[in-house]
């Protein structure tokens, strides 16, 4: 035998084992990559139905109020401000589905010493700040802000009975994302109160309530 055939030899099963390395270490990325993928899909399924069911037994809630108040029994609109503001946390209710029909971003008031992460309510003139309780929609108006449009608000309990006067409005804003932006949260100085939602849903919310014959309940709750 030639003396460089075994060299020649060492080297392809050197360079055969070393693909093979790589090859098996690739192969391995991809099963942890793909492991991932899978166990954020089960945690964001697993958010979704819990989401679902908080909704639920609010809507049940708001149903009863608003047979009892003459408010629609079609549709509702909830907001919950325990939500990350990086996710939807607006959500119009279809009572006869029992589900989400349409939902969004939504800003909190940036008043007192409220965060990103952390809204301060208030009911006070001036304040800023969003505020907790149960209204119901009222006039269509025009808004500097968004598609133009806002409705005027009602604050039926005590925690938001100044809205009206506070020109606390749904309405909203350009910059609103429609995709979710979590982990970042929305930008505070979006809203001094209002909830500010993105403009698709605006528009699809602008659609519903002009056909409503009566008010929709909106719930702000934490």
């Amino acid at each position: 035998m030639k003396p460089y055939i075994p060299i020649i030899l060492a080297i392809l099963l050197f360079t055969g084992f070393a693909s093979f390395i790589r090859y098996k270490s690739s192969d391995s990325r991809k099963e942890v990559a793909a492991e991932k993928e899978i166990a954020k899909l089960e945690k964001e399924q697993k958010e979704k139905k819990t989401l679902l069911v908080r909704l639920r037994a609010k809507a049940e809630e708001a149903k009863a109020y608003s047979k009892e108040k003459g408010l629609s029994t079609k549709y509702c609109i909830l907001i919950d401000f325990s939500i990350h503001s990086g996710k939807n946390r607006f959500f119009v209710w279809d009572f006869g589905k029992d589900t989400i029909k349409y939902e969004s971003l939504c800003c909190h008031g940036y008043g007192q010493k409220s965060t990103q992460s952390k809204p301060v309510f208030s009911n006070v003139e001036g304040s800023y700040c969003s505020s907790l309780g149960k209204y119901k929609t009222g006039a269509r108006s025009y808004s500097s802000w968004g598609i133009n449009v806002h409705y005027k608000l009602h604050g039926l309990e005590k925690t938001n009975n100044n809205a009206f006067k506070r020109i606390v409005v749904l309405h909203s804003h350009t910059p609103v994302s429609t995709d979710e932006i979590y982990p970042n949260h929305l930008p505070l100085g979006w809203s001094q109160g209002c909830p500010v939602i993105n403009n698709e849903v605006m528009r699809q919310c602008d659609a519903l309530l002009k056909e409503s014959k009566k008010p929709l309940l909106l719930w702000i709750y934490n």
